[in-house]
């Protein structure tokens, strides 16, 4: 199978391509392939005519999103919407990663596909325009929503943490927010599952269970 990798140079992107090694991958890092420069997404999907396209390209800072909205935007929302767009043109199918922040946090208990979003933050606003783009385009692709990521590589919450012990800091981390922190090597192998099926659409997937920051750490 033929596959165009996005965002290989990230935590789930790296297990991607450790994932998907066995076929015919195609991996591209930010600084090889911008999701956000159409000329440049135009030119590689044509030339590669993959049989997927799975993005795991995303601008992830929460907090610089705030103040740099017009480049969240165009990685989270406009990027998937050249890429699926892309992909329609030469058959391929895009899996494109999304995240639990399309979501308020306020429910009490664990979302599901059929919850209305209603996201707080300017990168939670991104990525739900990026999920509607690539839902409403009618190509054949599929969403995935997932929550709290951290892998062996790239940055995480738990790699902070285990950072801030080292140098005896204090830890200082909000308590009041809740989610199932999840494996990227685990999403990588649902995602090296799902490829393998002819599922569209939108789905959640994460590790079992929830927590919080401070339970995360013992506080």
């Amino acid at each position: 199978m033929r596959i165009l990798l996005t965002g290989a140079g990230g935590q789930l992107g790296q297990d991607l391509a450790i994932e998907l090694a066995t076929q015919e991958l195609h991996a591209f890092r930010h600084d090889q392939l911008d999701i956000s420069d159409r000329a440049a997404v135009d030119a590689m999907v044509a030339r590669l005519r993959p049989e997927w396209i799975v993005n795991a390209a995303a601008f992830n800072d929460v907090d610089a999103a705030e103040t740099q909205r017009e480049g969240a935007f165009a990685v989270n929302a406009e990027g998937p919407a050249y890429l699926v767009e892309a992909g329609a043109r030469v058959g391929a199918r895009l899996l494109h990663i999304s995240t639990d922040y399309v979501f308020n946090g306020k429910k009490g208990s664990a979302y599901s596909e059929q919850d209305p979003p209603d996201p707080l933050s300017v990168y939670g606003r991104s990525k739900l325009d990026g999920e509607r783009r690539v839902l409403e385009s009618g190509a054949r692709a599929c969403v995935l929503r997932t929550a709290w990521l951290y892998g062996r590589e790239g940055k995480n919450f738990v790699k902070a943490i285990l950072a801030a012990v080292k140098r005896g800091e204090a830890l200082k981390v909000v308590a009041d927010q809740v989610g199932s922190p999840t494996s990227t090597a685990d999403l990588a192998g649902a995602i090296g599952e799902l490829i393998g099926t002819e599922l569209e659409g939108l789905f959640h997937v994460a590790n079992a269970g929830a927590c919080s920051h401070s339970s995360r750490t013992g506080a």
